[in-house]
């Protein structure tokens, strides 16, 4: 009898875990729903389409039960596209060309239902007002004209905060088109800074321009800007707000892009494992793969393909 008892004490522990990870996997079944935007820029950067792809596909390797669809060209004229949607991922061009300003009160029901919404690069730009107002509400912050800044330079994060989206991630550092110094909510209520580095003053010495400099940006020399954050609303919905995504080639960043990847999944109310979600960097090939416009005679995939090896290196 007692070696009976050992037997089935020990098939339930080996089924424990079993059941876990199972019912793990039940609960991420989310449907995840990324708009790109049009083209935009040209050849390996602000490739909305091409980023939109990878991003759902590592996504989908790294959790198997999420679901991922990926809407082209702009906001989806579908009314049902967002159905059962756990959160939305917007990666396209901002300013007065942000979906979001025409889709106002749809995407203000869904956030209402508790749905996400993660915004990256020029898509955190709204016009001042309503549209600004709403996206600091949904996503807790938002690039504003005559406030927020837009230079290129190399950003260096040593350090983290206690958050499910900061899971697993290392001090890194990377160039891109890091804007800061964005309109948080008033004394950064319920905002946590994801992301944050002390940008070189010459991007501060810039002039004066809507996106260039200002005389608010330059008073703070020397200080950190927030560069990623996330938000939880009181509708029990979650926003994250990611100013890089310039150029293409940086998805291929083991950091980077895990930063972005737990802070989507986050929105979609999935649990980040300690090490936060990881996946293989991707081939040079499927950088190339689904970008909007051909590749110039005399680009520089050599350079850019050992940045990447060095970027990755142990």
């Amino acid at each position: 009898m007692t070696r009976r008892l050992t037997f089935l004490s020990l098939c339930c522990a080996l089924l424990v875990p079993y059941c876990l990870t199972e019912a793990a996997s039940a609960a991420d079944a989310k449907k995840i729903v990324f708009v790109a935007g049009p083209r935009s820029h040209g050849y390996g950067s602000h490739e909305h389409y091409a980023g939109c792809v990878l991003l759902a596909k590592c996504l989908k390797t790294a959790v198997p039960s999420v679901e991922t669809v990926v809407h082209n060209n702009g906001w989806p004229e579908d009314p049902h596209a967002f159905d059962g949607a756990a959160t939305i991922v917007l990666f396209s061009d901002g300013g007065g060309g942000n979906p979001l300003n025409r889709n106002l009160e749809q995407v203000d029901g869904l956030m209402k239902q508790g749905v996400g919404l993660a915004c990256l690069h020029y898509a955190v730009e709204v016009p001042k007002g309503k549209p600004g107002e709403s996206l600091k509400d949904w996503i807790g912050g938002y690039f504003e004209l005559l406030w927020s800044v837009n230079p290129k330079w190399h950003a260096k994060f040593t350090e983290f905060p206690n958050h499910p989206i900061a899971n697993g991630l290392l001090p890194f550092a990377i160039e891109d088109e890091w804007y800061y110094h964005m309109r948080f909510r008033g004394e950064m209520r319920d905002v946590t800074p994801i992301l944050s580095a002390i940008p070189p003053e010459s991007t501060r010495k810039r002039p004066d321009g809507p996106r260039s400099g200002n005389a608010a940006v330059r008073a703070r020399a020397g200080m950190h800007e927030h560069l990623a954050w996330a938000v939880e609303r009181p509708d029990g919905g979650r926003g994250f707000g990611f100013t890089g995504g310039h150029w293409h080639w940086n998805w291929a960043h083991d950091g980077f892009r895990k930063a972005v990847l737990n802070g989507i999944a986050w929105t979609a109310g999935i649990e980040i494992p300690n090490h936060g979600i990881v996946t293989k960097t991707p081939t040079y090939e499927e950088l190339e793969a689904n970008q909007d416009y051909e590749k110039p005679d005399k680009f520089p995939k050599d350079a850019w393909a050992k940045k990447i090896r060095q970027w990755n290196s142990p």
